[in-house]
């Protein structure tokens, strides 16, 4: 018997848009990552990265970001990690607090590219 597929898309574009679904610090087994939030950051955004390629696009093209975190303290890690992915004209972004539905994660991030075609 088959493993069940996932009910979501990671990137669907919608014309000039591409959304990106949250995306998870999974690794390749699909276990999170190990090594805290700068580790789980990286994670997100190259998975960010791959799912964009995946559509022709790239995060360059990202307008808005939206970050969930489950421990404020872990903001100022994030926030630098995150800057080495977006260091010049950054993507609009919301950042909040909040459980998340994955044990073990300590962010989540989704993306909105626009990519004219």
């Amino acid at each position: 018997m088959s493993s069940p597929k996932p009910h979501f898309t990671p990137a669907r574009r919608a014309g000039d848009f591409i959304y990106v679904s949250g995306q998870l610090p999974f690794d390749a087994a699909m276990q999170i990552v190990d090594g805290g939030i700068e580790t789980q950051t990286r994670a997100c955004i190259d998975h960010i990265s791959r799912a964009l390629e995946s559509v022709g696009s790239s995060l360059a093209m990202v307008v808005k970001n939206m970050v969930w975190l489950t421990d404020p303290a872990d903001f100022p890690v994030f926030n630098r990690t995150y800057a080495e992915y977006f260091p010049e004209e950054p993507p609009a972004r919301a950042t909040v607090g909040t459980t998340l539905m994955v044990p073990g994660a300590l962010i989540e991030i989704e993306a909105i590219a626009y990519d004219p075609l």
